[in-house]
């Protein structure tokens, strides 16, 4: 495993001894795979990072617990070295776990492990369950602050929750598709990765309320679950079109795109409207190729800068608190793609 960076950085990084980190490397016996992994990922970590290694200042360390498709984790982690170089007040170093499937003792576990080894705060993407909620609160009591990102635990003491206003999303998806189709009557299919995420769980009340409202011909029918992940999301959506004779649109949620559109071709169906949220590399070739209506896009780059700031007010290293947690939707659609960003 070849590295740049020194043992003491990289055990920092991965939260993993210095003697455990050099038998990684090294490929010495009694190594498990998941540890290497974690300490290769550390030092790819450390490379999206090299800006902020050499810089001076108190070094404080974030942890990044989020259950989500990989395409999703992987926009997350990249905004963050994007925003990371823009913070003057403290060297901020994330470490990031990301899983596309965590259940509630996954979750709880990982949130076990860092409080045992220490964190200046943790920013998290988890489903809405007890012993997940009992972890967090537990982290808090403990000095740890929270962030919730995307998807809120609106009962437990987190200091903050960043991400896009989801209800107000829901409503938008609601109008595009009210406004596309008109008064006319037909089946709209809406996808959900889980319905214990908070936030597309508020997407789906306000989506539904409006549609009601706008297109009361309009029926729709769910189809969630399969955390947006190819497998589970075909076989749901499989079995919930399978006796449909058309589709008028499509409102997804949660992701997995790719598969509820080949999903459709299979069975011969092919919707007028297709809304998605996140302008991921999927779903940027997806609208490209005129695949997807509209895409209801948010900067993950503010997102990151929000979270930031909320650790570092909390620790007292910016005076002004975290006014504005909430992203604004960009409605994205074929003529009005916006460009990549550099990444660093």
């Amino acid at each position: 495993m070849t590295h740049r960076f020194p043992l003491k950085e990289i055990a920092r990084q991965s939260g993993l001894s210095t003697a455990t980190v050099d038998r990684a490397i090294n490929n010495r016996a009694h190594v498990s795979p998941q540890t290497k992994a974690r300490v290769a990922a550390a030092i790819s970590e450390l490379e999206g990072q090299e800006g902020q290694l050499s810089a001076r200042g108190r070094r404080l360390f974030f942890d990044f617990v989020i259950e989500a498709p990989s395409r999703f984790s992987r926009e997350v982690q990249h905004a963050a070295e994007q925003v990371l170089p823009r913070i003057a007040n403290a060297v901020c170093r994330p470490r990031f776990l990301a899983q596309e499937i965590m259940d509630e003792d996954d979750v709880v576990s990982a949130l076990s492990r860092i409080a045992k080894r220490g964190s200046h705060g943790v920013c998290l993407k988890a489903r809405d369950l007890p012993k997940i909620r009992a972890a967090v609160d537990r982290l808090i009591a403990s000095g740890i602050p929270v962030v919730t990102l995307v998807t809120d635990l609106t009962t437990t003491k987190r200091i903050a929750y960043v991400g896009l206003d989801n209800q107000s999303a829901g409503r938008t998806a609601a109008y595009l598709i009210a406004k596309s189709i008109g008064a006319s009557a037909g089946t709209v299919l809406t996808s959900k990765s889980n319905s214990l995420f908070l936030g597309e769980e508020e997407r789906e009340v306000a989506f539904k309320v409006t549609l009601s409202r706008l297109c009361p011909k309009l029926c729709i029918v769910d189809a969630n679950g399969g955390s947006g992940v190819h497998f589970e999301t075909a076989r749901i959506i499989q079995t919930v079109v399978e006796g449909l004779d058309q589709v008028r649109a499509v409102y997804s949620m949660g992701g997995g795109n790719k598969t509820i559109l080949e999903v459709l071709k299979q069975n011969a169906l092919r919707s007028d409207i297709f809304v998605a949220h996140d302008l991921d590399n999927d779903n940027r070739t997806l609208i490209e190729q005129g695949n997807l209506s509209f895409v209801l896009h948010h900067d993950l780059r503010v997102d990151l800068q929000n979270v930031f700031h909320a650790f570092l007010h909390h620790h007292k290293l910016v005076l002004e608190p975290l006014e504005t947690p909430i992203s604004h939707i960009q409605v994205v659609t074929p003529e009005n793609i916006p460009p990549l960003t550099r990444r660093l």
